[in-house]
């Protein structure tokens, strides 16, 4: 029976420098420091560099001892912590003190994920990825009191180069690919890893590092396991129903007690007393991995509320994965003018609505007592969301998608993102609503490499002439979804032929694309463009196997282990 269920899940699823220095200032402690009690217990009980290094941890993100300050949060203490906390307290003021020398000799700095693998020029761009997992997965961590990784009990892939540990929702995507190569064991131990996070810690963070607790990522965990449900069958799929149900309460916290108009920690609710999502971060200070990035900017605002409010909004707009875009910027070339915690954004809230339909669906497939009425909540919970969204976030004048400033209800129609194919991807959309999304897709978002993730020219990496792997497959399947496969298959070979291009000229896969000039490699943001990588290699394996599969004689097709999840639109 659970088998012949597969289907319908698998369609509603378907991711140095030296210096010498006076000690600096501790960073101020966490201004009530909103994490969960599983979350805070979590750090409290590992090194988290922020809290544990006082005064030596701001000295060193401060004099970017590091260019990238992701390193040092990274790195290794070679001593405990507060004792070196206090040799810098003893040693820092002295004359000829060298902060560099002495974090050379103090800590271990972490290497690049896949740094050991060698490419090989004949081999094809698949084989090429198919033979590069092997180097971006991780076996099951040996925990470490002296590291600030969250230790995971089973294998993992990580995207590489700088992202040393797993993220939550690049995983679907490099899951994408996994499938496509016959590795659906490396898929259910990454949610066995997922579905342990949830356990632990309360919610499944940006990543598995201490000072990631505070936020989640966008929630692909239900699409996941729909892609799972998809490659296996529903009977395996039902073990993450637990997890799932739990991480839908981490976002929904608070639902029972905002009122119309408010909103508290990730949840809105509307005027008109509906609920939606938004982005958050629990904790209203600079992010340790870019400390001094955030720092400088905090100054420019009033301690206290103000300069809070900013960091909620740089820490909200990390929790989205667009970190950072003019999608979030009132002034896009501003980040201090960032409103995140303020916007309803339509991807969450296509991605929560999936969610809410998934454990449905497997309450429903489990059959268990109180199955039928829970999945009844999900189902309408699921419908109530959708009416919200749609009444909220399209624009009938412009025929797209929009973030929507849930204080006054207005649509940011200033700024449209790729963000718009979401619900086409996750069926929430009607079909004349998708046939005006896809159409506007290729008016003005379809470019000579792939579909570019806004219009804007900010500096940013998340906006022009930037295109991203994971924006490439929710626009390109939600607009095949409603009808446009002829724009999905444009597109896809304009994707693929810059993946193949840079590939044959570099031998690597890069995190994002320049999708404007071919002849340029994408840029923008707070550090360098990283290979390895894992979302760009799971969705050039899943569209390139598209391609294989058209070109097959149909007698020779087989079913495609990844599906779509707007299969069961509305």
């Amino acid at each position: 029976m659970l088998r012949s269920l597969r289907r319908p899940l698998a369609a509603a699823a378907v991711a140095a420098t030296a210096c010498r220095t006076a000690p600096a200032p501790a960073p101020a402690a966490s201004p009530a420091d909103g994490r969960s009690a599983a979350a805070r217990a979590a750090g409290e009980a590992a090194y988290e560099p922020a809290r544990d290094l006082g005064a030596l941890f701001a000295a060193v993100q401060l004099a970017r001892v590091f260019p990238d300050g992701k390193t040092f949060v990274d790195a290794r203490p070679l001593e405990e912590p507060s004792a070196l906390a206090a040799r810098y307290a003893a040693e820092g003021g002295r004359p000829g003190f060298d902060l560099a020398a002495f974090v050379a000799r103090t800590f271990e700095a972490p290497r690049a994920a896949g740094a050991d693998y060698r490419p090989d020029s004949a081999r094809t761009m698949e084989a090429h990825i198919r033979a590069l997992w092997p180097a971006l997965t991780r076996r099951a961590d040996v925990p470490d009191p002296r590291s600030s990784l969250l230790p995971l009990p089973h294998p993992y892939v990580v995207p590489g180069g700088r992202f040393r540990e797993v993220y939550y929702w690049d995983s679907y995507f490099t899951m994408l690919g996994l499938v496509e190569s016959g590795r659906a064991d490396l898929v259910a131990s990454m949610l066995d890893n997922f579905a342990h996070l949830v356990r632990t810690v309360g919610h499944i963070p940006n990543g598995n590092r201490t000072y990631y607790l505070g936020r989640s990522q966008p929630p692909y965990f239900a699409a996941m396991v729909g892609l799972y449900a998809a490659a296996t069958d529903t009977a395996r799929a039902l073990k993450y129903l637990d997890a799932l149900e739990a991480e839908h309460a981490f976002w929904m916290d608070g639902a029972e007690r905002v009122t119309p108009g408010a909103a508290y920690r990730r949840v809105v609710r509307t005027r008109g007393g509906a609920l939606l999502n938004r982005y958050w971060d629990d904790v209203p200070a600079p992010r340790p991995e870019s400390y001094r990035e955030d720092e400088e900017l905090g100054r420019s605002f009033a301690e206290g509320a103000a300069r809070e409010r900013f960091y909620r909004h740089v820490r909200a707009a990390a929790e989205s994965g667009w970190d950072f875009s003019s999608r979030w910027m009132r002034d896009p070339r501003d980040l201090r003018t960032l409103e995140t915690t303020d916007l309803v954004p339509v991807d969450l809230n296509s991605l929560l609505y999936h969610q809410e339909r998934t454990i449905a669906l497997l309450r429903r497939a489990r059959g268990a007592a109180g199955d039928a009425a829970a999945a009844a909540r999900f189902e309408a919970a699921a419908a109530a969301r959708r009416a919200a969204l749609l009444a909220a976030a399209w624009d009938a004048a412009t025929g797209f998608f929009y973030d929507v400033r849930w204080t006054t209800g207005e649509r940011v129609t200033d700024r449209p993102t790729l963000a718009a194919a979401a619900p086409l991807y996750f069926g929430l959309a009607t079909p004349e609503q998708g046939r005006l999304v896809a159409a506007r897709l290729e008016r003005e978002f379809a470019r000579p490499g792939g579909f570019v993730t806004t219009l804007v020219r900010s500096g940013q990496q998340w906006d022009a002439p930037n295109g991203w792997p994971p924006l490439q497959w929710l626009s390109m399947q939600g607009a095949r979804c409603y009808g446009r496969a002829d724009l999905a298959d444009t597109v896809r070979a304009r994707w693929l032929e810059l993946n193949r291009r840079t590939y044959r000229n570099t031998l690597k896969m890069t995190e994002k694309y320049d999708v404007m000039d071919l002849t340029r490699p994408a840029g923008g943001g707070e550090y360098p463009n990283q290979d390895g990588f894992g979302w760009t290699n799971g969705v050039a394996l899943a569209l390139a196997a598209q391609v294989a599969g058209a070109e097959r004689p149909p007698a020779d097709q087989r079913r495609a282990a990844v599906e779509t999840p707007c299969l069961t639109r509305q």
